[in-house]
Formats: structure tokens, C-alpha cells, sequence
């Protein structure tokens, strides 16, 4: 695998980046539960009804539970095999109208063969 472990200018290694920005996700996570219990003890039931929208939609697009990813998974599977089976289908039927065209061709003499 020293494919791998060489630099090569041409190719454009994001790792610290995707690193560095999940860092700064969990980081504003921490703030935000701090900041928002903050603002719901100054702003009274609208500080509650902030923090109960704003952790609501920061907990679905954080949380994904193993059992929705697997579902998830199976379900792209799926969707991948009848793609594949509609491209080999439309394949077979180019490959017919292929063979039509040449038959007409030969028995009109316009093909040249």
C-alpha cells in the first residue's frame, strides 16, 4: 500500500480540514447548550421555546441511529440493483435495435457491406 503514504502534489488531502471542522461543530454543540440555557432563563417561556426549536433540529441532523444508516444502506443497495438492472435491459434492447438496423440495411444496400 505505498500507493498511499507518498505526496504527490496533484492530490488534495482534506483530512485536517474535516477534522479541524468537526472540532469546531462539537465545539459550537458545547456553546450552544451552555448559551441556551442561558437565554432561556432571560427570556422566560420565548427562551424556552428557542431552545427547545433550535436543539431540536441540532439533535436530527447530529443523531443518526445505527438501525436508520443500515435501513439506509439496503435501501441504496436496492435502488442500485434495479438501476443496474435497467441499464442492462436498456442495453440489450440498444443491441437489438442495432441488429434491426443492420438487417434493413443489408436488404436495402445502403449500409455498403
Amino acid at each position: 500500500m505505498g500507493i498511499f503514504r507518498r505526496k504527490n502534489k496533484d492530490v488534495l488531502d482534506l483530512t485536517e480540514k474535516y477534522r479541524r471542522d468537526q472540532e469546531k461543530a462539537a465545539d459550537m454543540q458545547a456553546n450552544s447548550t451552555s448559551s441556551t440555557t442561558d437565554s432561556s432563563s432571560a427570556f422566560g417561556f420565548l427562551g424556552d421555546m428557542a431552545s427547545a426549536s433550535s436543539s431540536g433540529s441540532d439533535a436530527t441532523e447530529s443523531y443518526t441511529p445505527m438501525g436508520n444508516v443500515e435501513e439506509r444502506r439496503r435501501q441504496l443497495s436496492k435502488k442500485l440493483l434495479q438501476l443496474t438492472e435497467k441499464i442492462e435491459d436498456l442495453s440489450n434492447q440498444i443491441y437489438h435495435l442495432q441488429q434491426r438496423i443492420e438487417v434493413l440495411e443489408r436488404k436495402s444496400g445502403v449500409g455498403g457491406y
